[in-house]
């Protein structure tokens, strides 16, 4: 049963003539009786008695009528609704972002959004990697904002990650730690640049196994063959990097997240030699050949403006 077939046979009950019906409906007349008949067909009963007098509902077709006119209503004001969600005046946007980011991103791009369309509303789901990625697979999460796995082979494959800009990770140290006179100023690098073996006796304050930062964090300290002395573990990064600026060790943070901070005691920060590539990279991730509205995908172009990307 379809939309038109609902129509034919709402349009010729109420011409009560399959002439009047077919013009109406822009139709040829034997198209049209052709189509009533495999209506009829179709559901085993008669709509119309046709008599010299032009055409008369049967109870069935009355029936028939009644819920033609009840559907095409509702499908009427289903479209109208589309056409206000494909004009961005109304809508809903679920969306994910990863624990901490969403202070730090969202403020750059939302109220601007808001602004624009004040119709749409949205849901935040706030997470650490792995469950808004389970979210993404199960349907929950149009979209997530988040940072991508740190190695290739860590892609989930049904997962497409959109990358948008990659930041640097630095070594956060206390102002009182003799690394922080060994490390030496190279040019290109926006801090002095630290030897990391100078690291491998030094106690780590790091994040929580789950937590793209320790991801980052475990990967660049493999590559450096640097077995680390893990002295605490936080699921905060503002925690490791204020415990850090205290002397209880050294935590690596992404640049990003402590140049937003502001401390009483601010920790030194070094960097490392590209080598190690002690970085990350911030994406947009999407379940693969999944489906953006049109709100989606007007609020990733506000996100990517605000990135300078594109």
């Amino acid at each position: 049963m379809t939309t038109r077939e609902l129509l034919y046979v709402k349009t010729a009950a109420e011409e009560k003539s399959i002439s009047r019906a077919a013009k109406k409906l822009f139709v040829a007349q034997p198209s049209l009786s052709q189509a009533l008949q495999r209506i009829e067909d179709s559901i085993g009963a008669r709509l119309f008695v046709r008599g010299v007098d032009g055409l008369r509902l049967t109870y069935a077709g009355e029936r028939y009528y009644h819920m033609a006119c009840q559907v095409l209503k509702i499908y009427d004001e289903f479209t109208g609704e589309v056409t206000e969600i494909n004009d961005l005046k109304t809508g809903h946007i679920t969306f994910g972002i990863t624990n901490h980011l969403g202070a730090i991103l969202l403020p750059r791009f939302l109220p601007e959004f808001t602004e624009k369309y004040p119709g749409i509303t949205y849901e935040i789901f706030e997470g650490s990697t792995t469950p808004q990625e389970e979210k993404l697979l199960s349907g929950q999460l149009d979209f997530s904002i988040m940072h991508a796995p740190v190695e290739a082979t860590d892609q989930n494959p049904m997962l497409k990650y959109e990358i948008l800009k990659t930041h640097p990770f630095v070594v956060c140290l206390s102002e009182n730690s003799p690394l922080v006179h060994r490390a030496i100023p190279v040019d290109g690098y926006p801090y002095p640049v630290l030897d990391i073996q100078l690291l491998k006796d030094v106690p780590l304050l790091t994040l929580h196994k789950e937590q793209r930062i320790r991801h980052v964090t475990d990967a660049v300290l493999k590559r450096a063959g640097i077995e680390p002395k893990i002295q605490l573990l936080s699921r905060n990064y503002m925690t490791v990097e204020k415990l850090a600026a205290e002397g209880l060790g050294y935590t690596l943070q992404p640049m990003d997240y402590v140049t937003a901070n502001r401390f009483d005691h601010p920790p030194i920060f070094l960097c490392l030699e590209d080598k190690w590539k002690a970085e990350w990279s911030l994406c947009v991730t999407t379940l693969k050949d999944g489906f953006l509205s049109k709100a989606d995908k007007t609020l990733l172009q506000l996100l990517r403006a605000a990135e300078g990307v594109g």
